[in-house]
């Protein structure tokens, strides 16, 4: 994996725990804004803090366990906290109270190939899950993914008891009945507060009064979203006689949400998650997102104002800290390799970030990224972290994947609903897993009234008397999670006990994860073309190169997770 090397490790700061309220100053400006800071490598918190007043900052909170903190200030605030010596930087945050938008409802953070839903335009029934030859879960028969890891096979010796497994994403739904039996309602938390409108006026999450709670802030069983609740579902759903089981069907599932309902996910409830997981036991975590609003964050690209990259150096330093942070302490870190269909070690054009105004008029523009070491998508590309590129059900890498050799470390089944011998598309080639009550209704995939499932995108499993909803996604966000599952097994076979239930540090999983992945070679000829028939007629093509050869690959990395073979001895 290529790394770009920022010195980021944790400063030494005269403060103990994480997460500290403190006031340092007053904003100096009529308009209120909130920053994040990352405090210089050997200043002591105290030089930090007066830096942050210096600049006329107040600290809204600080996580002195890596140096990073909240500040609420003025517009000029950035320009004074670049220019200290004992700040990093400041990343802009959002603007404080913006108005709420006439237009009700929820917008969505769009991918750059938006291909997880890509299907939702889809009409007819819901696929009917065949009848398992054995005792396993209703709806096994759809789950082709877990057949192709050889979970059923590793669960007859290990299903990953006294794993604790973190999901970084949009929340977790733990009341849904495939999830609740191995959610840790203690020690889930909720990171983020809804934004309901950007700098622009453009809505956000919505609403906060149009929520099921009505409130900006989410308890920690809630999902708003879905994506995390199908990401942890795949992880951990249990053996319980309803719907599907996941990879690792004994292990727990904590909830540290740090994207926004909107699928945002920002800096602070990012490195907050991190530090939080390293603190409490976590082994092993999940993260199918990059951290907005940068798709590629750069240090010095010509395109960007100094102020544009002090703010990416910032993201990049406070990352890399959280992340060393919590793999120092035994977390295992797994990420998606994203859906952008591109390779990662070659020069890219970024059109996309940044995602999010954090000020008024800010909007996307070009950048050529000529040099790919210069420019890092955080935090797939961080060091430490095991990168997860998809599969279809034939094995191919999924059209959208991501992909490059020496960024690949492993792939695992993300779902790709063309990867079929006609090249049309089928909604079971993408991944099943747990969906939302609420969430399916507002998307329209169930009937309040009756219950019923109206969507061919979603599926019902009512044999306990009780139903429970489940939808079909795709994704490198649905691949990281069969990797992360198999990582929980990989804990709970070879660790050892400790005060939180198992641990086993996260350079062993790796190492297990990667040999015991099965090897796939570069397809012949390496220049794979994808033909896909779409619904409106039309057919899109694009290829796509394979480097490395029989494995490590640019495609599949050390190959493809193979639960059964992590946990033989």
């Amino acid at each position: 994996m290529r790394r770009l090397l920022t010195g980021a490790t944790a400063v030494a700061l005269g403060v103990t725990g994480a997460l500290v309220m403190a006031n340092s100053g007053t904003a100096t400006s009529h308009k209120e804004v909130r920053y994040v800071v990352a405090y210089a490598e050997g200043s002591s918190a105290a030089s930090a803090r007066a830096a942050v007043k210096a600049a006329g900052g107040e600290i809204v909170s600080e996580n002195s366990a890596i140096g990073v903190a909240t500040v609420s200030a003025g517009e000029d605030f950035a320009e004074a906290a670049n220019a200290s010596s004992a700040l990093v930087g400041a990343a802009q945050d959002r603007i404080v109270g913006a108005n709420t938008p006439e237009a009700a409802g929820k917008a969505r953070k769009q991918d750059v190939s938006n291909v997880e839903t890509e299907f939702r335009d889809a009409k007819g029934s819901a696929p009917k899950a065949p009848k398992p030859k054995d005792s396993s879960e209703p709806l096994s028969g759809l789950q082709w993914d877990m057949k192709q890891i050889d979970s059923a096979a590793a669960n007859k010796t290990e299903r990953g008891k006294g794993v604790r497994v973190g999901i970084l994403d949009t929340g977790v739904d733990g009341t849904h009945p495939d999830i609740a039996p191995n959610f840790d309602a203690e020690l889930s938390r909720n990171f983020t507060t809804d934004i309901p409108v950007d700098a622009n006026g453009d809505t956000v999450d919505g609403p906060c009064e149009d929520e099921p709670d009505a409130s900006c802030e989410d308890a920690a069983n809630v999902d708003e979203n879905g994506h995390g609740t199908h990401v942890a579902s795949t992880i951990a759903s249990p053996v319980n006689g309803i719907g599907i089981s996941g990879v690792a069907p004994e292990a727990d599932i904590v909830n540290l949400r740090a994207g926004q309902d909107s699928g945002y996910f920002f800096l602070q409830p990012s490195v907050d998650a991190l530090t939080y997981a390293g603190r409490n036991g976590i082994d092993v975590v999940n993260m199918s997102y990059y951290v907005d609003p940068w798709l590629f964050n750069c240090t010095n690209h010509p395109a960007d104002s100094p102020e544009d990259q002090a703010e990416q150096i910032t993201i990049i330093t406070a990352m890399q800290r959280a992340l060393d942070y919590a793999r120092a302490h035994g977390v295992t870190l797994v990420a998606a390799a994203g859906n952008q269909a591109i390779d990662y070690t070659k020069p890219q054009t970024d059109a996309t970030s940044p995602d999010y105004a954090s000020e008024p008029g800010e909007a996307a523009y070009v950048r050529d990224l000529l040099d790919p070491e210069s420019c890092v998508s955080m935090p797939t590309e961080g060091n430490g972290v095991i990168a997860v590129s998809s599969t279809g059900q034939s094995e191919r890498k999924a059209y959208y994947s991501s992909y490059g050799n020496g960024f690949v470390d492993v792939a695992a089944p993300g779902g790709d609903v063309y990867d079929n011998p006609a090249g049309t598309r089928d909604l079971t080639g993408a991944i099943l897993a747990a969906y939302p009550y609420n969430m399916a209704v507002e998307e329209g995939a169930v009937d309040p009234a009756t219950g019923e499932v109206i969507a061919p995108w979603a599926v019902a499993d009512c044999s306990s008397g009780t139903c429970s909803y489940y939808q079909y996604l795709q994704g490198t966000s649905m691949a990281s999670p069969h990797a992360a599952g198999v990582a929980a097994l990989i804990v709970g076979e070879y660790g050892s006990r400790d005060w939180s239930g198992k641990t086993l540090s996260p350079k062993k999983v790796e190492k297990v994860l990667l040999k015991s992945a099965t090897d796939k070679a570069c397809p012949v000829p390496a220049d794979y073309t994808y033909v896909r028939h779409l619904p409106n007629g039309n057919t899109a093509t694009s290829t796509h190169t394979c480097e490395g050869g029989e494995g490590p690959n640019g495609f599949y990395g050390s190959g493809i997770v193979n639960a059964k073979a992590a946990v033989t001895r």
